[in-house]
């Protein structure tokens, strides 16, 4: 399994993996998030190709002061293997080479499944509450 940067020769195959990982929301157009993601300077899309076809994805990027993982998804007939947490890996390392030290991530209320995840690799909750502004109403 090769895991690369994407690019936007991957993006359909990306955002088709999010909306079957029931990633994407109305709210959000995942098609400009990954867009603005692997056209950015301090961003990417990170995916594992497994035999020609995309098996994973984490988008990373950092704000200049703290790093941030959105869109971690895997096949579903890939979960449970370790890939998850290969990916998520994969994103601590990119911002590591960035000279990031920490790593922020959100989980909608009600997602166990991803909390119990993200608590077995160390993640812990922030204490902190998570505040927003449409700036341009969703559609």
């Amino acid at each position: 399994m090769d895991i690369r940067e994407l690019t936007a020769t991957d993006r359909d195959a990306a955002t088709a993996l999010w909306a079957e990982a029931s990633l994407v929301r109305p709210w959000n157009d995942p098609t400009s998030d990954f867009d603005r993601a692997v056209s950015g300077m301090t961003s990417a899309v990170l995916g594992a190709v497994d035999a020609g076809e995309l098996a994973a994805t984490v988008m990373v990027g950092h704000d200049g002061h703290r790093g941030w993982v959105y869109y971690l998804a895997v096949d579903p007939g890939k979960r449970r293997s370790g890939l998850g947490r290969h990916m998520m890996q994969k994103a601590e390392g990119w911002l590591r080479q960035r000279g990031v030290v920490k790593l922020n991530l959100m989980v909608r209320n009600g997602n166990d499944g991803a909390l119990n995840f993200y608590r077995q690799l160390g993640y812990e909750d922030a204490n902190v509450t998570v505040l927003a502004h449409w700036l341009v109403g969703p559609t």
